[in-house]
């Protein structure tokens, strides 16, 4: 088993870190992550919530973290959210099936109420001690493109906290051929005050991916 305990220093994307053996295909990360206890969140988490998709896809979707319903099922977008991703996905036409879809943080951060579970959003620290994983996947994968979904995403990939509305659009380049987007998460879709709004959010949405499609045509359907 892949220990993910030693740990000598915060790490950026692609930066190596004393954890050995390293990982080298998705599967072997995916096994790893499941006894993933580098940050407080697995305590009270169903399960890590790893990523989906082809061990050498294009592009890399990158959420925030899983959400009721990921925690629950193991899987990344499946909820309401997800849903919504997949709609803009299609219209845009892309393949999900070609794009690898994962997460800055792998575990469930919630507050219990009631019976239910609000979500909370992960802090600095928690984003920070993630990054191992995700850093491992983009270096795994090696996509041409990773796409963040809203600030934590970006966070995750950018190793800073970035404004959405200063860089999104934008192509970024990271490292080694690998070029990051900045868009919003789709559960921000959701949160629109009314249907114009929401309406209005979706297109542009929809358009960012259209970017992405005319950027990376093989992930076209």
């Amino acid at each position: 088993m892949v220990s993910t305990r030693r740990v000598e220093h915060q790490t950026g994307l692609f930066d190596s870190e004393v954890v050995e053996p390293h990982p080298r295909t998705i599967t072997q990360l995916r096994k790893a992550a499941a006894t993933c206890e580098r940050c407080p969140l697995f305590e009270n988490a169903t399960q890590t919530v790893f990523g989906e998709g082809p061990a050498d896809a294009p592009v890399v979707f990158v959420g925030e973290q899983p959400g009721d319903q990921e925690d629950l099922q193991g899987k990344p977008f499946v909820g309401p959210a997800g849903r919504m991703f997949d709609r803009a996905l299609e219209e845009a036409g892309i393949d999900r099936k070609r794009v690898y879809v994962t997460n800055a943080v792998k575990h469930f951060k919630f507050e219990p109420r009631g019976k239910r579970r609000l979500h909370k959003k992960p802090n600095a620290y928690e984003i920070d001690r993630c990054r191992w994983w995700l850093d491992r996947e983009i270096t795994v994968i090696e996509p041409q493109l990773a796409v963040a979904l809203g600030v934590t995403a970006a966070r995750g990939l950018l190793s800073r906290a970035v404004t959405i509305a200063r860089v999104r659009g934008d192509f970024i380049p990271l490292r080694d051929g690998v070029e990051a987007f900045v868009t919003v998460h789709p559960s921000s879709l959701l949160r629109a005050p009314d249907e114009a709004a929401r309406a209005q959010e979706y297109a542009k949405f929809v358009h960012d991916m259209q970017l992405i499609a005319r950027h990376v045509p093989a992930i076209r359907a």
